[in-house]
């Protein structure tokens, strides 16, 4: 048990070289997002202007109103309401350089080393399936569809049916080298942390639709890997949250 919390002390670095990590040694940083073939199917995002739905809410209403739901109406979102919500969690705000790009929630070093995956279940416009999104281009990139998703996914959360009942399910994975990158072994404790970042901006981003969410970090690892058709070792999920309408 107690070797377990040292994940969490930043003594950690004590026994960390910095000199050794690859960007001390000149080793080219890895890519903002990861790439995808040119003639995938992608689907364009309304812009932030085109954002009439979102209601303007005072920030301390929102955080007041702040609570995890489990149980959704069958109202689909729009297209819309999605594009607001994907830009409120990892959206960017400036592109830096082929590496670096300020995005609206914090992260260590500027790496986020989160992708972001949708189980589209109910969105106006959007066929159902698996998409990621590309915050750089704000587009949603189809990664496949499935038979029997809401399922699956209910089935690689423990049975919790309401990840699956919702009309997105947001599903965060981490690519660890973005931020080993810079960091080492210190890069463990800070991409957790950067999960809460983004997790708490789509709580307070529902406030604004009249929906709500609810985090999930309860999941069987090798279930949901497979479920999202990543390696579990390069990139893997960590961290996921239902989004539906409220009644």
């Amino acid at each position: 048990m107690e070797k377990g919390r040292y994940f969490l002390k930043d003594s950690i670095r004590k026994t960390i070289d910095f000199s050794q990590t690859d960007q001390s040694r000149g080793v080219a940083p890895p890519p903002v997002e990861k790439p995808f073939p040119p003639d995938a199917q992608r689907v364009a995002l309304p812009a932030r202007h085109a954002w009439s739905s979102v209601r303007r809410l005072d920030l301390i209403t929102a955080i007041g109103n702040r609570e995890s739901h489990r149980d959704f109406h069958r109202q689909p979102l729009t297209l819309e309401e999605l594009s607001f919500l994907l830009w409120a969690t990892q959206g960017i705000r400036q592109r830096m350089d082929e590496a670096t790009a300020l995005r609206t929630v914090p992260s260590a070093g500027c790496r986020h080393a989160l992708e972001t995956y949708l189980c589209a279940f109910r969105v106006d416009g959007l066929q159902p399936g698996v998409y990621r999104y590309l915050p750089l281009e704000h587009e949603l990139l189809l990664e496949f569809t499935e038979e029997g998703l809401a399922e699956k996914i209910a089935r690689a959360a423990f049975g919790q049916t309401f990840v699956g009942a919702s009309a997105v399910t947001f599903v965060w994975t981490a690519v660890p080298y973005r931020m080993e990158w810079r960091y080492g072994l210190a890069a463990h404790k800070v991409i957790a942390i950067d999960a809460g970042h983004v997790c708490q901006n789509l709580y307070l981003a529902c406030e604004a639709l009249g929906a709500g969410t609810c985090a999930v970090g309860a999941y069987d690892q090798s279930l949901m890997d497979r479920l999202f058709r990543v390696d579990g070792t390069e990139e893997f999920v960590i961290y996921l949250a239902p989004v539906g309408k409220l009644d």
